[in-house]
């Protein structure tokens, strides 16, 4: 079982080319599975050829049991199906028991979006001159005209940018790659931030945005500085290095208190703002779909809804007898 798990990752990293994070996710499942056949076979891992689909029910039986969400149980039932599927190529099993399992029926949460004032609020809440403050901006401008995911956000290099297309590289979901477009506010946001980005690659501004009397760079700077160009990070951090999700995380938490804004908003929030806008002032699902980076419109149908107050100036325009 351990060396059809094994050849299964392999597959998915070298034919699937799948993320290092989506690696650790089918590893945690298989492990978890693992944990289960285990108890299952009195203290003995099966062979992949002796699990049945009862069995494989028992183990959704449990997930649920024990408290999993619907949405874990399917990812894990896809990876189930996805192994077996693999086995039945190679040879190891004759069948997929995990074909008949049905992936559990669960409600989709409208997604949660900030208001196009709220926005406003939001993007000016960063200080004008402290250089972290423009970094700032700049990103959160990004996020919100590209609509971005953070994780993309970050991995975004020099050479990612055309700024007199308007246009961003994007490494996406399955290192898919694609293009996503920067509006106005975002390019003039990011050129301030090149003023003060080469100022704290080189050393001169300390971690308060204070200039240094004679500039001594960071071990994460002169790191940064022995690559190519197009290979340095967009966003530094104040030592220079690349930033993390979690960096921006706090950084929007700072700027929600500082605004009085909902704390339900995360980074993700301003994607999902992102295309609720565009779809309550006309862009059609299919435009929003490529610009999102999505693989089904039917991820992208979600975002549909429309703001109440749009709704009821769309139904008095067209409906004869509204008012």
């Amino acid at each position: 079982m351990q060396q059809s798990i094994e050849q299964f990752l392999q597959y998915l990293r070298v034919e699937r080319n799948v993320s290092e994070l989506t690696l650790k996710s089918y590893h945690e499942d298989f492990d978890a599975l693992m944990e289960y056949l285990y108890d299952l076979f009195n203290e003995r891992i099966p062979h992949p050829s002796e699990i049945t689909t009862l069995q494989l029910r028992g183990y959704v039986v449990a997930m649920h049991e024990a408290g999993y969400a619907k949405a874990s149980v399917a990812r894990r039932l896809a990876s189930l199906r996805s192994f077996f599927k693999l086995g039945m190529r190679d040879g190891w099993v004759t069948e997929n028991p995990a074909k008949p399992l049905r992936n559990p029926r669960g409600h989709r949460k409208l997604p949660y979006f900030l208001s196009t004032k709220e926005i406003g609020q939001l993007l000016i809440a960063p200080p004008k001159l402290d250089p972290f403050g423009v970094r700032d901006r700049a990103i959160l401008e990004t996020m919100y005209s590209a609509g971005v995911r953070v994780g993309e956000l970050v991995t975004m290099n020099l050479g990612d940018l055309s700024l007199t297309e308007g246009l961003v590289r994007v490494r996406g979901k399955g290192r898919k790659e694609r293009f996503a477009l920067l509006g106005s506010y975002a390019v003039n946001a990011i050129k301030k931030w090149f003023r003060y980005r080469k100022e704290i690659l080189a050393g001169n501004v300390d971690a308060l945005g204070r200039r240094r009397p004679s500039p001594k760079p960071s071990r994460s700077a002169r790191r940064n500085q022995k690559l190519h160009p197009g290979d340095q990070p967009l966003f530094l951090t104040k030592f220079a290095g690349r930033m993390s999700t979690r960096s921006i995380a706090r950084m929007l938490e700072k700027y929600l208190k500082l605004k009085g804004l909902d704390s339900r908003t995360t980074p993700h929030t301003l994607r999902h703002s992102f295309a609720t806008h565009l779809l309550d002032n006309g862009a059609d699902i299919r435009s929003v779909q490529e610009l999102l980076g999505h693989k089904s419109l039917v991820t992208t149908q979600i975002y549909t809804h429309l703001s109440t107050a749009n709704l009821l100036e769309i139904y008095e325009k067209a409906h004869p007898r509204a008012k």
